[in-house]
């Protein structure tokens, strides 16, 4: 038995793969929830039913989805263009720094004035934070797999040092920033939730990428850039200067996720401002196809599963970090199958020589 290339590949194949994923990742998922002691199915019903089974546990579900589209649509663009940013997490924290030094320095703004000034804070924050790596993957071609991720644990400890330092909170001493003004609070986008108008940022960004990358002549070129680069720029795109620009792009995208997560949720800068969004970004992004519409999908799903754990974590007694790991498993399994999706399996005894074809052309 061997994998060999298909010639072509059938329709059923792709979905019948990812099927085949979901059902692996539940069974291997199944195994650490049986040795902590709890029924795998009773899990699973906690983790993806009982959040959407009550109008509260949705709109938690959208809360807790909402940092996840920001920085999924962020590495999408990057990773369509072609350029791997992994500096998504840092980035998000950067934009959320920005946005904290506006709120700290001009407290009193009006909300009409404060609000778009947060979020323009924080993608120029996202935006700086990315422009170094950026600039050396095109000016001296250095990695920016290395580059980008090395900058995450710097981000998160330029945070750790403001708020042991010249951003600890005045009142208690703790090591989170005074709250923000009142006219940083974003609005609830659903009365009497904590929904907010984050969430619809989100779904705006997430319509007007998904029409750029399939309905313009730029979201053609990124598109090219990123599937074969010398193709693409010997139909003259200028290949660099198209994958700085989504760096940069992808970087304030980030930042607007940092800026929303801190006026929407927080309303203050705290250590864990970031719950890893840009790691997870990366498995949204991924697991979505690296489309808009499969950001929207990945990360609601990714929530549902995040708001679920909480609830398996009380009942079942079960580790929150299981919810984590089922993120990764799928992750794991769906990547897989879509690689071998493209092979099929061919076994010895139907493996046709090279000899036995030309002897019976000859007998013919």
């Amino acid at each position: 038995m061997r994998l060999v290339l298909r010639g072509h590949e059938p329709r059923w194949v792709a979905p019948l793969a990812v099927v085949a994923a979901g059902l692996l990742t539940l069974a291997l998922t199944a195994i650490p929830i049986r040795l902590a002691g709890a029924n795998p199915p009773a899990a699973f019903e906690r983790y993806l039913i009982t959040p959407l089974s009550t109008t509260s546990g949705i709109y938690e579900v959208l809360l807790t989805a909402t940092p996840l589209l920001f920085t999924g649509v962020a590495v999408a663009i990057a990773f369509r263009a072609g350029y791997w940013n992994i500096g998504v997490e840092g980035q998000f924290l950067v934009g959320a720094v920005a946005t904290t030094a506006l709120a700290l320095g001009l407290p009193n703004l009006p909300a009409v004035v404060a609000l778009p000034l947060g979020f323009a804070a924080g993608a120029v924050g996202g935006l700086v934070w990315a422009t170094l790596p950026a600039w050396l993957k095109r000016h001296a071609e250095i990695d920016e797999v290395v580059t980008t991720l090395l900058l995450n644990p710097v981000a998160l400890l330029v945070v750790q040092g403001l708020l042991n330092g010249p951003w600890r909170n005045s009142s208690s001493g703790f090591t989170d920033s005074d709250r923000f003004g009142p006219g940083y609070d974003l609005p609830a986008l659903v009365p009497d939730t904590r929904v907010h108008w984050g969430f619809g940022i989100a779904l705006l960004l997430i319509v007007v990428t998904g029409y750029v990358m399939a309905r313009t002549p730029t979201g053609l070129r990124i598109r090219a850039a990123g599937q074969s680069p010398k193709a693409a720029a010997f139909s003259g795109i200028e290949v660099g200067r198209l994958r700085f620009r989504a760096a940069l792009v992808s970087g304030a995208i980030a930042g607007l996720g940092g800026a929303s997560q801190v006026m929407g949720v927080q309303h203050q800068l705290t250590q864990g401002i970031s719950n890893n969004y840009g790691y997870t970004g990366i498995i949204v992004a991924t697991l979505g196809g690296l489309s808009a519409v499969g950001v929207l999908l990945v990360a609601g799903l990714l929530g549902d599963i995040a708001v679920g754990a909480d609830s398996v974590s009380l009942v079942l007694q079960v580790p929150p970090q299981l919810g984590g790991v089922f993120g990764a498993l799928l992750l794991l399994t769906v990547l897989s199958a879509m690689s071998l999706r493209r092979f099929k399996v061919q076994w010895a005894g139907r493996r046709t020589s090279p000899a036995s074809a030309a002897d019976r052309t000859g007998e013919t």
